[in-house]
């Protein structure tokens, strides 16, 4: 899952080696939250136009999550 958002975040931005996630233990209903941090120029590229960019990739992440059993929140920071 880390792996993934890591792809997906490096693709989307120039300073690649900014780019970096964090995971938090699933908290007491079972939801694991990834914190990922870029750039900051690189932050709206991330974020894109009216956040559909951010919104995409917390859609693919919580498709992934559930294909594991597991539940999965992105925050972007």
């Amino acid at each position: 899952m880390q792996e993934l958002l890591l792809a997906v975040a490096r693709g989307l931005v120039d300073d690649k080696d900014a780019v970096q996630v964090t995971v938090d233990e699933p908290n007491e209903e079972g939801i694991t939250v990834y914190h990922l941090t870029v750039a900051e120029d690189d932050m709206g590229r991330v974020i894109g136009k009216q956040g559909r960019i951010a919104k995409a990739i917390r859609v693919v992440m919580r498709a992934a999550a559930v294909r594991e059993g597991q539940k999965a929140m992105v925050e972007i920071g």
